[in-house]
This record gives structure tokens, C-alpha cells and sequence, in this order.
């Protein structure tokens, strides 16, 4: 009689729907070596149960455990994506949550950063970027540059520009360059790029139709106005409209897709949020044969 020797398929770890929460506490994504970062890990838990630790540099796991992760007087080495999640030991052995959101640190050996926005801004937002220097000298000029090109130049102590009602067109790499005057002489300093991410308040919508017959009644197919809304919460609501023939079919919608009669037709779809006075159009899509 053949034995068979048997497979032991290791179990992946149990993971909760939970998602770790990583936030800077002090310091900034963008410091200079030498200087210091806190960052803490928590657990949107209901039941407030009792978590640990774990973090993580890329693939690495880091030696702390608690809830707080200090790097003090970085070096130029410890530039990366960090992460955290929660582990919480139970009778039927460890679990976790899922890994934190990522954060990139820079750590710049350099002698000046241009600290910009850690999140994507919005079309008609002020985007306010700083040029640090280290050691914060008397500067008496500093100059911003996007993609390479001189775009803001102020004379004086004042390390920040200011960029007003920004438009898609001003997402790209930035740097600074700073001078002042040390021991009769001038001194120069120029930051590696840091990029700048600007998105529309409300996209462009893409209009999708959906005939199939095994998920649509024969006679009806599915409208769905695809589209991404940025508006920092509270956020208004949208209204949804669609259109065969820009003629619109049916009332306003506060859901983004449609079932309607299956016939021939262009179709369309209207996104409207009113208290932002915005309003965007998808492009017509043809379906079946439409003659004319």
C-alpha cells in the first residue's frame, strides 16, 4: 500500500477588515539629516480592543513595536515608504489588520528642501510651498522653479510662496533655489524637485452601457456615470441626469446609474454638485444602430 505523504498548506495570518491609520505627529515629510520625525499608528477599532505594533520601511520590518515611531537626528539612509498595522494576539494565535496607507519620507543631505503639500491639491485651491535652508541663514533671494523654468522670485526673509487659483496646469516638479550673504560673500543653494499634484474638484464623467442579457432584463440596459468627486468632506451632493439624444430621461438622481428602455440612441450623462456651481458633461456614446 502507497503512502502518500501529506501537504501541509500553511494558513495565510487572519486579518480584520480594519485599516491601520498612520499620522506625522511632528516633523515633516521632507527634513533635512539631523533632524527628527514622529509618526503614530492607530487602530479605528470599535470594540477598542488592545493592539501592538508593527512597522515597516518598504519591505523591512522596523525593531519598533509601540504606537509611536521616532526617528531621531535622521540619516540620508533612512529615506522611504513607511507603514504600520496592528497585530493583537487572541486564543487562535495572531491577528492583523491591514497595512497602513503609505508615507514617503525624504531625508535630504543637502542644504535646501522645498517643502510642498503631502496631499494632491484641488483646481482653484492656494498651494502654499516653502524653501527651507538649513541652518535658516538672513536669505535675501529666493527663486521657484517648475519643471526647471523660473516661475516666482521674491527678494527678502520670506521663504514661501504662495500659488493662487491653481489649475491643472500647475501639477509638475518644483525647486527652489536661495541665496544670502555670509562673510561678504553669496551663497547659493538650490532643492531637489519635489512633485506637486493638482486634480479637478469633479472629473470629466465616462458614460458606461450594460446590455447584457444575464445581468439586464432582454429589454433594459444599465446607464452608470462613471467619474471621480474630490471635494474635501462635508462634501455636497452630486446630481446625476442622463440623456438619449440630449433629451434627458427620467428626473435628477442622486445615484450615478440608470435603468432604462434598451433602444437605439446616443447617450449621455450630466454631473451637477449645485452648491459648487460645478457641472460636467461625459462624452455621447453611441448604442445599437443609429440612424440619421
Amino acid at each position: 500500500i502507497s503512502t502518500l505523504s501529506q501537504l501541509v498548506v500553511p494558513k495565510a495570518p487572519p486579518v480584520t477588515p480594519f485599516r491601520a491609520v498612520m499620522e506625522m505627529v511632528s516633523g515633516d515629510s521632507r527634513i533635512f539629516s539631523g533632524e527628527s520625525i514622529r509618526l503614530k499608528c492607530s487602530i479605528p477599532d470599535v470594540h477598542k480592543s488592545s493592539w501592538d505594533y508593527l512597522w515597516f520601511r518598504g519591505s523591512e520590518e522596523l525593531p519598533q513595536i509601540g504606537e509611536h515611531l521616532f526617528l531621531w537626528k535622521a540619516n540620508v539612509k533612512e529615506s522611504g515608504k513607511f507603514y504600520c498595522q496592528g497585530v493583537r494576539d487572541t486564543a487562535v494565535g495572531n491577528i492583523y489588520t491591514l497595512q497602513s496607507l503609505p508615507l514617503e519620507i525624504s531625508i535630504d543631505g543637502g542644504w535646501a528642501i522645498l517643502q510642498v503639500p503631502p496631499h494632491p491639491s484641488l483646481v482653484g485651491d492656494t498651494l502654499k510651498v516653502t524653501c527651507r535652508v538649513r541652518g535658516q541663514p538672513q536669505l535675501h533671494e529666493v527663486i521657484l522653479y517648475k519643471d526647471g523654468i523660473e516661475v516666482m522670485r521674491q527678494n527678502g526673509l520670506n521663504p514661501h510662496f504662495y500659488l493662487t487659483n491653481i489649475t491643472l496646469g500647475d501639477q509638475g516638479m518644483y525647486s527652489c533655489r536661495a541665496s544670502w550673504d555670509i562673510d561678504r560673500r553669496t551663497r547659493s543653494v538650490i532643492s531637489a524637485d519635489a512633485p506637486v499634484q493638482v486634480l479637478e474638484v469633479l472629473s470629466q464623467p465616462v458614460l458606461e452601457i450594460i446590455a447584457d442579457n444575464n445581468l439586464i432584463p432582454v429589454n433594459k440596459m444599465k446607464l452608470i456615470c462613471h467619474l471621480q468627486y474630490n471635494a474635501p468632506a462635508p462634501a455636497p451632493p452630486i446630481h446625476y441626469y442622463f440623456y438619449k439624444n440630449n433629451n434627458r430621461l427620467g428626473t435628477a438622481t442622486s445615484e450615478n446609474h440608470d435603468l432604462v428602455k434598451r433602444t437605439p440612441g446616443q447617450y449621455s450623462c450630466k454631473a451637477k454638485v449645485p452648491e459648487l456651481a460645478l457641472t460636467r458633461w461625459s462624452e455621447p456614446k453611441s448604442f445599437g444602430q443609429v440612424t440619421g
